[in-house]
């Protein structure tokens, strides 16, 4: 906890990650704040279940899950073989993501998410700036909670891992060449495909492959934060000003992005994305997504 001159507070939390993941941090900190407040027990009553999500007896992976390739070819990767890297968090408010939407066919717009939509917009500009072979296949790996992908589902309470990430891949010349509408094609379909199919053959797939870390090379991963529900947090004093990540990354990977629910300065409302990219690369970024949206 750090304490601030105004009267406020900040209050930061690292946890294990094989233990519990986004879902049950949320969990534990309403258990928190609800026992801060006088509460005698957790609003939400903690759930083991793990054997839900264990490998099957005879293992079978269905999927192809590219999200698992090991690739080597390190050196292509222009955020690998960088030594400095900035951190920024860019707002997209009603008229930055109107703006991008309107880059898409009606039919297409009015079925995408703003994270869908988000997510391939800041794919393409951040290709572009990477500058990648044309030739050289691009990953944007999206975490999706599959909680409710079960039947019957995932007990409530369950805090343990329950999500995937799978893979929207192509090259990076189709995905800078092509219209905006590729890319969320591409971002939209990889997202359906998590199933509780889909979740046992990752769970069958770690213990065949000798759960192998997911692919670096080329590649992003994103989450969004937006309906966690961190700014409704309260230790009795009130929501918070900002509930979320701290800060792009994860681990020695940089290529993490975050999104997160957010004001500007002028106290407009939006998604704050939070992004690391190595320092010579981060204002060609800024004016990659200047250019597109205005």
């Amino acid at each position: 906890v750090t304490r601030l001159k105004c009267g406020g507070f900040i209050f930061a939390l690292r946890f294990n990650h094989t233990m519990v993941d986004g879902v049950g941090t949320v969990h534990f900190m309403l258990a928190v704040t609800a026992i801060a407040q006088g509460a005698k027990q957790p609003p939400i009553q903690p759930s083991w279940h793990r054997e839900r999500l264990r490998a099957r007896d005879q293992p079978c992976v269905t999927f192809n899950h590219r999200e698992y390739e090991q690739l080597t070819d390190i050196q292509t990767d222009a955020v690998l073989t960088a030594t400095e890297f900035s951190e920024r968090t860019f707002f997209f408010g009603p008229t930055e993501i109107s703006a991008i939407r309107s880059l898409l066919p009606r039919d297409l717009d009015s079925k995408s998410t703003a994270f869908e939509v988000l997510t391939s917009y800041i794919w393409r500009c951040r290709t572009k700036v990477l500058q990648p072979n044309p030739n050289e296949e691009v990953r944007m790996m999206c975490i999706v909670d599959a909680r409710d992908k079960f039947d019957p589902p995932i007990p409530f309470g369950y805090y343990g891992n329950c999500f995937a990430f799978p893979a929207a891949i192509t090259t990076a010349g189709e995905l800078c060449e092509k219209p905006l509408e590729f890319a969320v094609d591409l971002i939209k379909k990889v997202r359906d495909e998590v199933s509780e199919e889909y979740m046992h053959s990752v769970a069958d797939l770690m213990v065949t492959k000798g759960k192998p870390l997911f692919t670096i090379v080329r590649s992003c991963l994103v989450l969004d934060t937006t309906y966690a529900g961190l700014r409704d947090l309260n230790f009795g004093w009130g929501k918070a000003v900002y509930g979320g990540i701290a800060k792009p990354g994860a681990g020695t990977f940089p290529s993490v992005h975050f999104h997160v629910p957010g004001q500007n300065a002028k106290g407009e409302e939006g998604i704050l994305v939070l992004i690391s990219l190595p320092t010579k690369l981060m204002l060609a970024f800024a004016k990659e997504l200047d250019d597109l949206i205005a």
